[in-house]
């Protein structure tokens, strides 16, 4: 079991996005082993798969997809995209501040524990109500749990929100030796002990950005996973089986317009080759493009915060650099040919993203026998920070349709 040590506290409200979408099927809550499909490809369809689309569109759909997209641009953050969390008595709290620095306390409204498992020492926070449906957000790379703290506030008067540092990034210690210490499996492992430190009999609302969406579909589509999740919102970061099936589709039914979506992504993903050379990624983060990387971030995707990314940055993009290095590879070589969501799934494309096309995820209701909602935004990669009001909006109304109907179904 993992242990853990907590405090108390809540957050903000979510108030109501600015975007619409449709929805589809409930949430898998059973339990069970990993499913296998000897055909090497997904062999299911989404019944209950469906979009709709407008403005901006997010790529080719199909059919059975429908896409709904805010209009609203995807600019700096406003003041009406933010909320400051309302206090209330903390419990015992360790020396560490929300998000990745761990310089000063949390506030008197954020819960703060750790959770022990598989050699590392993860931090963790919550905000609002424990007893409410448990809402847990996983960051990105070169992110830690900073990336959430406005999306959170919004969620935190409704929901039991729950974050937490990736190994090796933020308050949480790095594996030893950091090879081989980042794999997906181990990576779910602290998810199941997290989930379980911080909702023990209920299943979790699963929501990750980038590597944590990566993660996300993980823990989605493994079956030691099921009970655990109630529903799964991914942002900016496709499963690494999916993509294996998609780049090998590509190879064995070439086409003029494969080829091109082939050398656009490969453009877009320089930066995976580079994170993959022995050491000058820990070198370059920890030095210039470390000191730089605030700056540069800020502009491109138009954030006015100063705060973001906190003090820790550095050592997390270093030590993160082995996600890339431990999985990418493995995975795109090897995809799983049974991966699929046990969980209904919401997909959130900010269709200006710089690393990834709105094409990789043409095929995701073929892995989404639970059901697909779409969502599309004329935003950029780093959506918690530039619309966390949009997101949040989202957020909630998938937690709150899902659990109305787990109601349902008990």
């Amino acid at each position: 079991m993992p242990e853990r040590r907590a405090e108390d506290g809540t957050g903000r409200d979510a108030e109501a996005a600015d975007g619409t979408g449709t929805a589809s099927g409930g949430g898998d809550r059973k339990g069970g082993a990993d499913r296998t499909n000897d055909a090497g490809a997904p062999d299911q369809t989404a019944d209950a798969d469906r979009t709709s689309e407008g403005g901006d569109g997010a790529g080719a759909t199909n059919d059975a997809d429908r896409t709904s997209e805010a209009r609203d641009g995807a600019g700096a953050t406003s003041d009406a995209d933010r909320t400051s969390p309302t206090g209330r008595p903390d419990r015992e709290r360790a020396d560490a501040a929300p998000g990745g620095d761990p310089s000063t306390p949390p506030p008197a409204d954020i819960r703060e524990s750790w959770v022990e498992t598989g050699g590392v020492r993860l931090r963790v926070l919550e905000r609002g109500d424990a007893a409410r449906p448990t809402v847990l957000l996983v960051h990105g790379y070169p992110d830690s749990q900073e990336v959430w703290e406005e999306v959170a506030e919004f969620l935190a008067d409704r929901f039991h929100v729950v974050t937490y540092d990736v190994r090796g990034h933020g308050g949480s210690t790095a594996p030893l030796p950091l090879h081989g210490g980042f794999t997906l499996p181990k990576l779910t492992d602290d998810f199941l002990a997290v989930a379980h430190a911080v909702s023990a009999t209920r299943p979790v609302h699963l929501v990750g950005h980038d590597w944590g969406s990566v993660q996300g579909w993980e823990f989605a589509t493994v079956g030691r996973t099921q009970g655990r999740i109630a529903s799964f919102t991914s942002i900016s970061g496709p499963s690494l089986d999916h993509l294996g099936h998609w780049y090998a589709r590509r190879g064995r039914h070439p086409s003029p317009e494969g080829l091109l979506q082939l050398v656009d992504q490969g453009l877009k993903s320089w930066y995976i080759g580079a994170l993959h050379l022995p050491r000058l990624p820990e070198l370059a983060w920890r030095g210039p493009l470390g000191r730089a990387w605030p700056r540069v971030l800020r502009r491109a995707e138009k954030l006015n915060s100063t705060a973001y990314p906190t003090a820790s940055l550095p050592s997390d993009a270093a030590n993160g650099a082995w996600l890339y290095r431990d999985n990418i590879l493995p995975r795109l070589r090897r995809p799983r040919p049974d991966a699929f969501a046990h969980v209904p799934v919401q997909l959130v494309i900010p269709t200006r993203d710089a690393f990834l096309s709105p094409y990789l995820y043409d095929k995701v209701g073929d892995w989404t026998p639970r059901g697909l909602r779409r969502r599309a935004v004329p935003a950029k990669h780093w959506l918690p920070r530039s619309r966390p009001k949009l997101l949040a909006g989202w957020i909630a109304d998938f937690v709150a349709e899902h659990e109305e109907l787990g109601e349902d179904k008990d």
